[in-house]
């Protein structure tokens, strides 16, 4: 859920651009993945910066890409699809500062306010960059840089200042002297500038190494040694503008992510966790009050728990909304599925694909359902697969059933209709319908439409008489 800040910002009405430096592929994650495309809580790193990003409502996010281009691409179109987006290639990943001259054809004729920042930094907030956006803007300044303080900064570039505390330069960890190296103020690698005072800086910056790689550290000192001002702000949360280099660094990022959601779900939120250090859920997820979520339950995507829903251990819930008062049993998986109130789902169940499970309804032990909408109060209890079908209102689906979906080219689909009772170890060949009042004899395969109130048994099954009235009879 927005917070009345996060709304606020989302109206504002500044003319700016942002770049954001996705194209590296992260050695240190030893991957041949690009960094940026690394998950956390379920998103690429790049989205989550994507997201802060775009609730500030900029003119043109550009996105400079590199490694997997094409994937980082999709990545970031699928997270921001209302944003105004371009990307820009980086051909040799030659450093920061080659990165952004990738882009230089794009902005070095603008005159409004350019913000900087790095894919891999997904706790960053909309808050933060806003704020820096407006004390660039206040301070009248060509470069503003947010800095951060650590009690071990080491590998991080050092913030030198003169002893007035004016701003002279960014010093590389292998660049610094042992003086330099005690410096506590570090570069968090957020930027604002003034497009022209940056392109003009990076035409000047020198190769900084043998692998001829130009550095965006080098832009400030050069900005600020032809008179033109630089702000350096403290930033007070070093978590939030710590990069992700190492695959170690991504899970203490997961780790603490689902703290802070579940921590605020507890406390916020009226939900109960038995145990919450084992228990995953996504901070994209919504969980109502009276909630109770069981040790090791992963809850993943944009997945809504309504009121009063229980979910015991050892289930997984992806992108799919329970209605309220849902219970699910140990060791289920659901994904991209409705269900609505009052249902029972499991133990060892199995719904994916759109399954749909209306008011009161129930799927037991080992049941599976594929694109399936089973009916108000109807009931699948045991060891069934029910694909492409629809079923009606108080039905009971006996043990054993199989909607046989697939001939062999297409699937069909099996409709069942109110009040009907499937007996056990049914095989539905569809196409087929069973209509409304209709059983099926233990065993039978039916091949052939089954007219309403009818009694149908056999390998085929074939239709034995009429019934007078509605079976309707309980669940298994």
């Amino acid at each position: 859920m927005r917070s009345d800040r996060q709304s606020d910002l989302s109206t504002q009405k500044e003319r700016f651009d942002v770049i954001i430096l996705a194209a590296g592929l992260g050695t240190r994650m030893k991957s041949g993945k690009a960094k940026v495309l690394h998950e956390l809580g379920g998103r690429p790193l790049i989205a989550h910066v994507c997201r802060a990003a775009r609730q500030l409502t900029p003119r043109t996010i550009y996105v400079v890409v590199g490694h997997q281009a094409n994937d980082v691409e999709a990545a970031v179109r699928e997270c921001a699809p209302d944003a105004n987006l371009e990307f820009v290639e980086q051909g040799a990943q030659r450093g920061t500062g080659d990165a952004v001259m990738a882009a230089q054809d794009n902005l070095k004729s603008s005159r409004e306010p350019l913000l900087v920042l790095s894919g891999d930094v997904p706790l960053v907030k909309a808050e933060t960059l806003q704020r820096l956006l407006e004390q660039h803007q206040s301070s009248g300044a060509a470069c503003s840089i947010v800095s951060i303080r650590l009690e071990n900064p080491t590998g991080y570039g050092r913030i030198v200042r003169d002893e007035t505390g004016k701003f002279l330069k960014i010093v590389e960890q292998k660049d610094a002297s042992e003086a330099e190296k005690e410096i506590r103020e570090v570069n968090s690698g957020f930027y604002c500038f003034d497009p022209p005072s940056l392109f003009s800086a990076l035409e000047k910056v020198e190769p900084a190494n043998k692998q001829g790689e130009y550095y965006l550290t080098d832009v400030p000192a050069i900005i600020a040694n032809s008179g033109k001002k630089i702000q350096v702000y403290s930033h007070p949360g070093a978590r939030e503008l710590s990069g992700i280099n190492t695959r170690a660094e991504l899970a203490e990022f997961e780790n603490l992510l689902r703290r802070r959601t579940i921590r605020t779900l507890m406390l916020e939120g009226g939900v109960t966790f038995i145990d919450p250090s084992h228990a995953y859920i996504s901070a994209d997820a919504r969980i109502g009050r009276d909630c109770i979520i069981h040790p090791d339950v992963m809850i993943e995507g944009a997945t809504v728990l309504e009121e009063g829903c229980v979910v015991r251990s050892g289930t997984r819930i992806t992108n799919s909304r329970l209605g309220p008062n849902v219970t699910v049993k140990d060791h289920c998986v659901i994904v991209d599925s409705d269900i609505e109130a009052n249902c029972s789902v499991g133990p060892f169940a199995h719904l994916r694909q759109n399954a749909r499970l209306e008011e009161g309804s129930a799927v037991g032990n080992f049941v599976e359902l594929k694109k399936t909408r089973l009916g108000r109060g109807s009931k699948s209890m045991h060891l069934t697969y029910l694909g492409d079908a629809q079923i009606g209102e108080h039905t009971n689906i006996g043990a054993g059933t199989v909607t046989c979906n697939y001939d062999g080219k297409k699937k069909n689909q099996t409709i069942i209709e109110d009040e009907v009772k499937i007996g056990s170890d049914t095989m539905l060949v569809a196409p087929v319908r069973v209509g409304k009042g209709s059983v099926t004899g233990a065993g039978s395969v039916v091949i052939h439409d089954v007219p309403p109130d009818s009694l149908v048994a056999g390998v085929p099954a074939v239709i034995k008489k009429r019934l007078g009235k509605t079976m309707g009879e309980e669940g298994n």
